[in-house]
């Protein structure tokens, strides 16, 4: 798409927007505080068994994603190439032109945001960034991306200072990424600001790694208590499906971990 035609898709998506964030929200991780994307309240007329009951359903949309409220956010996900900024750039001037209340969101691994290309990116109107750190350790990273993360983990730190709005995903992998790398990004996290949102996700096997299993309740528990360990103050667990295969599984994280950090 052109810029200009990603301006009438977001023309076109702020009619139907039924939630108005603050810019401190324009992230996916404050989307699980609203809604439990069950849908529910629409389809049964009454609120699901894990819902945060923050929202009317009236607020509440069918989406190619699924259910959840219409957020004034509009994310860039997948086909990172943020190496490339002349395309981001001129198409987030033209949805800031338009419609400043619109915050403008992006999903990255992080490689492609050099200091210039981020700072490139803020001056156009880059609110919030995902950033999916995949690991801490450069030989593993390798064998997840195939090159280096050495300016990747310097990534936190610059997106604070320069004022973007900025949440990390951390990908529990087994043999891969696991508690040892979860102590290596708490240190981390926690020395830049321990209020950013970090997400942690339970890898399901796909593609070149389909040798490898899916993490365990036990683990992923672990890598939220070693995270809070650090005092990150604001952890939530995601991809709950991929581990709790039942709704007394999720009971039971909810009681060790509260339903507020789990984003179902």
């Amino acid at each position: 798409m052109s810029p200009r035609g990603i301006l009438q898709e977001v023309e076109k998506y702020r009619e139907i927007i039924t939630v108005w964030e603050p810019r401190n929200r324009a992230t996916m991780w404050h989307a699980s505080d609203l809604c439990a994307h069950c849908g529910w309240c629409k389809i049964y007329g009454t609120p699901g068994p894990f819902c945060p009951r923050k929202l009317d359903r009236d607020k509440i949309l069918l989406s190619p994603q699924g259910w959840g409220p219409a957020r004034n956010i509009v994310s860039f996900t997948g086909g990172d190439l943020y190496c490339q900024t002349r395309f981001y750039i001129e198409t987030f001037k033209l949805i800031k032109k338009e419609f400043p209340d619109i915050w403008i969101h992006i999903e990255t691994n992080g490689y492609g945001l050099t200091k210039k290309n981020l700072e490139e990116l803020y001056e156009a109107g880059l609110d919030s960034i995902w950033l999916d750190m995949k690991a801490f350790s450069e030989d593993r990273y390798y064998i997840l991306c195939g090159t280096t993360n050495k300016w990747i983990l310097e990534l936190p730190a610059q997106i604070v200072d320069l004022g973007i709005i900025l949440e990390i995903v951390l990908l529990y992998i087994p043999t891969i990424v696991e508690v040892d790398e979860f102590e290596k990004f708490g240190n981390l996290v926690s020395s830049v600001d321990r209020s950013i949102p970090t997400m942690i996700l339970a890898f399901f096997p796909e593609y070149r790694l389909t040798s490898l299993r899916t993490p365990s309740v036990d683990e992923i528990v672990q890598a939220y208590r070693i995270l809070k360990s650090y005092g990150l103050e604001n952890v939530k667990i995601g991809n709950i499906g991929v581990f709790c295969r039942d709704e007394e599984c999720i009971r039971k994280l909810i009681e060790v971990v509260g339903r507020e950090n789990i984003a179902l």
